[in-house]
């Protein structure tokens, strides 16, 4: 076992020490909040009494993970803040799900988004909505808990795989014995964590080059690191249409896919939209929702500032190495560069960004959306709530074998967006249909949902291996549109008869 866990790290008796009273506090925000978890309403929903800030905490916290503490920087010391362009398109589907989304999961008392899709067309679009949930879910989360696991393993110079079991195990402890309030509660204490700790490693890094705070704009300006447009080429350029369908950051394609990546990462995605259900009105959840965009804007331009920095820093000390990944450029330069306390608060806000999971949507999801309608129906509330924390138990190691395969990809932040795009645009798409129209359709939903995966899905396989470029940014579109449009389509002839005559909003 030796062998497994033994191997190079800097951190001090300080940085664990700072590492353990985080972890205490969580586990004691955890136990104390998680108490008296007696229903599954209390167990997914908190009993919809969760204040509206502490909810938006969550979802930030949730939103951020270890893809952006790590991969951010990253990705700003690799490339440039082009990713900017697709917050700006993210901030607007705010405001979209705050007055089309909420009012719709409010209306029929949803404790899953897809209960909504069972009211709107009938339990088939419900069933295949949330096995398109687990399969997005699981994909984008394994990715997500690669990157902590790999970043921790470097900070505390152990291997990747103890150290995965290590946040699972976590992981799985805490969510089966508190449910939603223990997860909100402790995202509360994970987000101040990381926030601290964003802030005091560009403080720490201004006191390291030529011009403090200022010189790091300096430096990377000139390189072209602080580009955050990218303009694309004219359309009168012989080479634009290449460019559209190939390059996914040009401006107006980032900005669309900002808009209908995130309306379908957060309004068709249990795992955030499960955070914005537990404030006790529709009101309250309009108001949660239409904050989160402006903490999320902090965050990640913190640590865009932390990439820039990393960049002025080593452009500044070229004698000193790098990582083998450039994906650990953050945590190497904490593990190597930072004095001690500094490197335990880089080691906390990694552990913290990466202990919540998406154990509890998962749950959810399964047993209200499966479980109960489908396999056990009309058992006790206890029933549910004993297989609720068996199913954190099972959803945990599946993650974690997840994790474990994805270790080997590289470009991570960019990887999380892929997988979604294959699935998102499918889920999206038949949610407008049922807030934008009043067209049936059910079992059509299924048939389109599919075919505009496997489509997706073929086409980012044919990108990867350079057969046939589509720019990542075009999934989502794709997917959105194709389903919605062949769901109309198809509606009327497959499902003649509607389900739910009455559902619509």
């Amino acid at each position: 076992m030796e062998g497994w866990f033994s191997g190079p790290s800097n951190l001090s008796a300080i940085d664990f020490a700072v590492l353990a009273v985080s972890v205490g506090i969580l586990f004691l925000i955890g136990f104390f909040t998680g108490k008296k978890e007696d229903t599954t309403q209390n167990f997914f929903l908190g009993n919809r009494r969760i204040p509206w800030w502490a909810a938006c905490l969550s979802f930030v916290a949730t939103e951020i993970s270890a893809v952006t503490i790590i991969s951010v920087p990253a990705t700003a010391y690799t490339e440039n803040w082009e990713y900017l362009q697709f917050f700006i398109g993210s901030f607007a589907s705010r405001i979209f799900l705050a007055f089309f989304f909420i009012p719709a999961f409010y209306k029929f008392n949803c404790t899953t988004i897809y209960e909504y899709l069972k009211h709107r067309f009938g339990p088939e679009s419900q069933y295949a909505a949330t096995c398109f949930f687990f399969v997005t879910r699981l994909m984008a989360s394994g990715v997500r808990l690669t990157v902590a696991a790999m970043a921790v393993s470097v900070l505390l110079g152990w291997k990747f795989v103890p150290t995965l079991a290590l946040f699972s195990l976590v992981s799985m402890i805490y969510i089966s014995w508190g449910g939603i309030k223990a997860i909100v509660w402790t995202n509360v204490w994970q987000a101040t964590t990381f926030i601290i700790a964003g802030v005091a490693t560009i403080i720490y890094l201004s006191t390291q080059l030529p011009g403090g705070f200022f010189g790091i704009f300096k430096i990377a300006g000139a390189a072209g690191k602080l580009k955050v447009m990218d303009w694309g080429p004219s359309i009168t350029d012989p080479n634009f249409l290449k460019a559209v369908i190939s390059q996914p950051n040009i401006w107006w394609l980032a900005i669309l896919n900002g808009f209908f990546g995130s309306m379908a990462a957060y309004g068709t995605d249990h795992e955030l939209m499960q955070r914005l259900l537990t404030v006790e009105t529709r009101k309250k959840s309009q108001i949660t929702t239409l904050a989160t965009p402006f903490v999320g804007f902090i965050v990640m331009f913190i640590f865009l500032i932390v990439g820039a920095a990393l960049f002025a820093f080593y452009q500044q000390n070229p004698s000193l190495p790098l990582p083998q990944k450039l994906d650990d450029i953050y945590s190497h330069f904490a593990s190597f560069q930072m004095p001690a306390f500094l490197r335990g608060l880089v080691l906390t806000a990694v552990v913290m960004a990466s202990i919540d999971s998406p154990l509890g949507s998962l749950t959810a999801s399964f047993v209200t959306d499966i479980y109960r309608p489908l396999i056990r129906r009309g058992e006790p509330d206890r029933h549910y709530l004993i297989v609720s924390r068996i199913m954190v138990i099972l959803f945990g190691i599946m993650l974690a074998l997840l994790a474990y395969s994805f270790s080997y990809l590289k470009g991570f932040l960019w990887w999380a967006f892929k997988i979604g795009g294959v699935t998102y645009g499918s889920l999206l798409g038949v949610f407008l249909l049922g807030l934008l129209t009043k067209r049936h359709a059910n079992r059509a939903n299924i048939i389109s949902m599919t075919a505009m995966a496997v489509l997706n899905f073929v086409l980012l396989v044919l990108t990867e291996k350079q057969i046939f470029t589509v720019g990542w940014t075009w999934l989502v579109l794709i997917g959105t549109f194709g389903t919605m449009g062949l769901s109309y389509l198809l509606g009327p002839i497959i499902d003649k008869t509607p389900t739910q005559p009455n559902a619509n909003i």
